[in-house]
């Protein structure tokens, strides 16, 4: 697993091209004097390129204190910033067919996705392995059958029993123990609905799930609690939220790619209005 390089250009023009993007380096990602960090939310909302805005929404992840975990984007926050929604479709899915990131099924809500560039998603892998193996390495094979043989056959958000030990037997004797140990590494999430099939899922994420669910409802009621129920952006963007680890900036492109939160331009700034559809 090893250390991300620097992202050559990759354009929406360019997704013919078979040469891998790669995750901006994480030595970039929090500079303190880096322009991507100090410019507002209002100046810095629209792109016209899916990566572009991926790769600046990543340096834009916010520091977490409390939860080890690598920079990931929500789907709804590019629907923010790239406004042709069928474009952002397509690049997404030549992006992951370039292995450059993966998508992830989220329990925040029915449509809710998470994006992971690969190379930050197997540095969170590796994480957890080392953390749920510890000095027990039995059966411990099954993560690199894992990585080799899973992740970079099956694409989809989720996979069925079957395929999953089909794919797995290709590296040993897969049995149910080696996925139990998938499970309880959080690189699989047991599917409720279907007990055969299995979300492929981030580890560690779920205090942050559970902070961005009460974030954006944090956000709504405080704009709720207003008499047009609107502020202006810039002001929005300065709120200290109590509720989640996230800062505001975060919540807001995921409530204005969802169509919970509409902008109106005025002259005094950016307005962002509780959406009545």
């Amino acid at each position: 697993m090893s250390e991300p390089s620097p992202s050559p250009s990759y354009s929406s023009s360019s997704r013919g091209r078979k040469k891998r993007a790669r995750s901006p380096d994480d030595s970039g990602r929090r500079s303190p004097g880096r322009t991507e960090n100090s410019t507002s939310l209002e100046d810095n909302l629209i792109f016209s390129d899916t990566l572009i805005a991926l790769q600046l929404m990543r340096t834009q992840f916010p520091k977490l204190e409390k939860v080890v975990t690598q920079p990931f984007i929500l789907q709804s926050q590019l629907y923010s910033s790239v406004k042709d929604r069928t474009q952002v479709d397509r690049d997404l899915e030549s992006l992951k067919k370039d292995r450059v990131l993966r998508v992830f099924k989220i329990s925040t809500g029915q449509d809710d996705h998470a994006i992971m560039f690969m190379d930050d998603y197997l540095k969170q892998m590796e994480f957890s392995v080392r953390r749920s193996t510890g000095k027990n390495q039995d059966s411990s094979e099954v993560f690199e059958w894992f990585e080799k043989y899973v992740l970079h056959s099956k694409l989809d958000v989720s996979i069925n029993h079957l395929e999953l030990c089909s794919l797995l037997s290709r590296g040993g004797d897969a049995r149910d123990k080696h996925i139990t140990l998938l499970m309880n590494a959080g690189l699989l999430t047991r599917q409720l609905i279907d007990p055969n099939m299995y979300w492929f899922s981030v580890p560690s994420i779920g205090p942050i799930l559970k902070g961005l669910s009460q974030g954006r409802k944090e956000i709504l009621s405080l704009l709720n609690r207003r008499k047009y129920k609107e502020m202006l952006l810039s002001s929005l963007e300065k709120t200290r939220l109590r509720s989640s680890p996230l800062d505001v900036r975060f919540h807001l492109r995921d409530l204005i790619g969802s169509g919970h939160i509409k902008t109106f331009q005025t002259p005094t700034g950016l307005l962002a209005r509780v959406s009545t559809d």
